[in-house]
């Protein structure tokens, strides 16, 4: 169930995040609370590495001045990290270039959860992974993992997928996935969502399962064959995804389903096919969870709200 926002309020946009306070479960082992805050605020930006070019910089000053105004706790990146074909190396410049450089606000400075995208398994993969211990705030500890926040009204489980293994069109080509295994990957996460006390879980790949534009090269079917399922099953309230270079927003099954792909390069996508939302708009997502329900705005590269929608766990 869920109901139309209007916007941050003033009010809502001055509070502070929460403190993140995580450790990986991928070996089961416990989470390590934080001290109670009155919210969990996240920021996620999909789709952006393209060297500060088309509107790059400008979507990353809108998002340091919110998050000067809000104080995430982190920010996640939903893939396609480096365009067109990820990195060479941990040498190679574009973690200066697309990332550093680009992201040097110093309210930009605060944890970065990365997953990897399509066009990241074109390039050297555990590159990506490496730079875990090079940056400050590049997080990035495996191919998929959970982190663990916490806020006043309990707490927020986030799993962070690679999606690219479970699409199929990708075997034998450029964007090679060769050597993952997506059925243990299933199986982790199914036996993590088992696992978690949390109100929330919330799920985060670069793929989308449905998208408001709906049909072919929007809905990925080998996602829905392999995790609706198990989202539902898990009552997964809220699952958040890239590479659809827009911003989406649609329900389906009870479940949300939100696209925000729009870090750099965008397309005008034209009307939504479902009930629902969607802009070729740039820009990112603001997340806030507090209690039962989770407040979700989309910011444009102007700072200002397009779309807001309020939805309950």
């Amino acid at each position: 169930m869920s109901r139309s926002g209007t916007g941050i309020s003033r009010r809502r946009f001055l509070e502070s995040g929460a403190e993140l306070g995580a450790v990986s479960l991928l070996a089961g082992a416990p989470a390590v609370a934080a001290a109670a805050t009155p919210e969990t605020r996240f920021f996620v930006i999909g789709d952006w590495g393209r060297n500060g070019k088309h509107h790059q910089r400008a979507v990353g000053r809108a998002m340091a001045a919110a998050a000067v105004a809000s104080n995430p706790a982190f920010i996640v990146s939903a893939g396609d990290n480096f365009y067109e074909s990820g990195v060479t190396g941990l040498s190679d410049p574009q973690f200066r270039t697309s990332f550093e450089d680009v992201y040097s606000e110093a309210a930009l400075h605060r944890p970065w959860h990365v997953i990897l995208g399509n066009h990241d398994y074109r390039g050297d993969v555990e590159a990506q992974i490496a730079y875990s211990g090079v940056s400050s705030r590049w997080q990035m500890p495996s191919r998929y993992y959970t982190r663990t926040a916490s806020n006043r009204d309990g707490g927020v489980d986030i799993f962070y997928l690679d999606s690219s293994p479970f699409i199929r069109k990708y075997i034998g080509t450029v964007t090679d996935i060769s050597g993952q295994n997506p059925k243990a990957q299933l199986a982790w996460l199914d036996a993590a969502l088992g696992r978690s006390q949390a109100r929330w879980k919330i799920v985060i790949g670069h793929h989308p399962l449905y998208t408001a534009l709906g049909g072919h090269g929007h809905d990925q079917p080998d996602m829905i064959a392999a995790f609706e399922p198990v989202l539902r099953r898990h009552k997964v309230p809220l699952y958040i995804n890239g590479h659809d270079h827009s911003m989406q927003y649609v329900e389906m099954t009870g479940i949300s389903y939100v696209t925000t792909g729009a870090g750099s390069h965008t397309y005008q996508p034209g009307p939504p096919s479902r009930a629902g939302y969607c802009s070729g708009d740039h820009g990112f997502l603001s997340v806030a969870v507090s209690g039962a329900a989770a407040q979700l705005d989309f910011i444009d590269m102007a700072g200002r709200s397009v779309f807001a929608r309020t939805i309950t766990a």
